[in-house]
């Protein structure tokens, strides 16, 4: 072990860099500035380094003070200069892992990260994976590509896999109360990552491996995907049998021991749920292994922006308008309540459908002040202006709070609610899943 490093960890002197600024990066480089480390964070992005550079914050779940405290601390160096990569002793790689159009895992960003490293790669120090990933990134991807500079993991530098868990809004659970999981290629890099991640994390959970650490992260999104998919289709069934599906679930929850509420929605949204899934049914795949319980939840989430298009063409049909030529307007158009984030938020595809069909769209998110995504570009509206005008159908798509969702139940002709908003309004012009 390398005791310099250890020791340096322990004293909050080691210089620590974080690689991706996003939702996981920046919280995570500021967690590791406000502990005393002094933190080199890189991103690509020259908007987002200087933003950081002037001490604001481009993410919900990070505040304005807390990056201008460690700004002005010294604690913090944003840069999109990688050669700094060279004056650091650990490295958090926190980059995106979308989905290629063909399903996919797309790992370029996570290569091209690797890449930058392996090029000042120096012996000493800990490299770790944060970027949600298929099981064997680490050890088929990564180490290959770090150990091609003639150091060896484990011998000449440490190498580990941590899982991000970040819940974007989420008020309660943030980087340093969520319990990590860190899994490295050997128990000394192991060993060195948690150390690393006690300095910041309430709470450290080591595990066997690199893969295993892989594996628990798609575990804990494939249950949430899996589990949303059975309430949509619970929705879908209740539906036909005219029974309210949101009261079948406030029921049930009643149970004290072996019920978990899940709810139904316009589909799935977010950087992880919706795309985590996939990650390990096509490394299933590759091992000839059928994933058919994710496939088939899969299809069930993916269908239910069409399903709410359907709710919409009901709604309509009830007045004896339709879709086409109808004024649809949309409240809220983030993934979920409480965030500005449009990552593969379901509101857009509703959007897209409903405009294929005709109508005349326009929405209000007070977190979203433009709508940019594949072919719908629109601006927020005041709600007011809106009752003002006057729309045929709202559709709420994301109940975000502080929404009087009841004035809207009043003040429009029909309303599709996809979020049970109004649960506790009945009125007949309410169309729910």
């Amino acid at each position: 072990m390398n005791t310099a490093l250890v020791e340096k960890i322990r004293l909050r002197k080691a210089r620590v860099g974080v690689i991706g600024l996003g939702y996981v990066g920046l919280p995570l480089a500021v967690e590791f500035a406000k502990a005393g480390f002094q933190t080199v964070a890189f991103d690509i992005d020259t908007d987002r380094v200087d933003q950081i550079r002037r001490g604001n914050s481009y993410i919900g779940d990070v505040s304005r003070e807390e990056v201008r405290s460690v700004n002005d601390s010294g604690r913090l160096q944003a840069t999109n200069d990688f050669s700094e990569l060279s004056t650091v002793e650990t490295i958090t790689i926190c980059v995106p892992t979308p989905l290629r159009k063909t399903g996919d895992p797309d790992l370029s960003y996570v290569v091209s990260a690797v890449d930058e490293i392996a090029r000042r790669l120096n012996p000493g120090q800990l490299v770790v994976l944060e970027s949600t990933t298929y099981p064997g990134t680490v050890e088929e991807v990564v180490r290959p590509r770090l150990e091609s500079t003639g150091l060896k993991a484990g011998q000449d530098f440490y190498l580990a896999f941590s899982p991000e868990r970040v819940d974007p809004g989420n008020t309660k659970w943030n980087t340093r109360n969520i319990p990590k999981v860190v899994g490295g290629i050997d128990d000394l890099s192991t060993e060195v990552a948690v150390l690393l991640y006690e300095q910041i994390v309430d709470s450290v959970v080591a595990v066997s491996s690199t893969t295993v650490a892989e594996m628990v992260k798609l575990l804990e999104n494939t249950f949430r995907a899996v589990n949303i998919g059975l309430a949509n289709e619970l929705a879908l069934m209740c539906r036909r049998l005219g029974v309210d599906v949101w009261e079948v679930i406030d029921a049930a929850k009643t149970k004290p021991f072996g019920f978990m509420p899940f709810y139904p929605g316009p589909g799935l949204g977010g950087h992880c749920i919706p795309i985590d899934p996939f990650y390990l049914s096509w490394k299933a795949k590759q091992t000839g292994f059928e994933s058919r319980f994710i496939e088939l939840a899969g299809h069930i989430n993916a269908g239910m922006p069409r399903y709410v298009v359907e709710r919409v063409s009901d709604a309509l049909n009830s007045k004896g308008l339709a879709i086409k030529g109808s004024h649809i307007h949309l409240f809220g158009v983030a993934y979920k309540a409480g965030v500005g984030d449009m990552r593969a938020s379901p509101a857009v595809d509703v959007a897209l459908l409903l405009q294929e069909r005709g109508a005349v769209l326009s929405y209000s998110d007070p977190l979203v002040p433009k709508l940019e995504e594949k072919a719908i570009v629109l601006n927020t509206v005041d709600p007011e202006l809106v009752f003002e005008n006057g729309i045929d159908c709202a559709v709420i798509t994301t109940d975000h709070p502080g929404i009087n969702y009841e004035e809207i139940a009043r003040r429009v002709p029909v309303v599709v609610d996809t979020r049970n908003a109004l649960k506790d309004v009945n009125r007949d012009n309410i169309f729910r899943l």
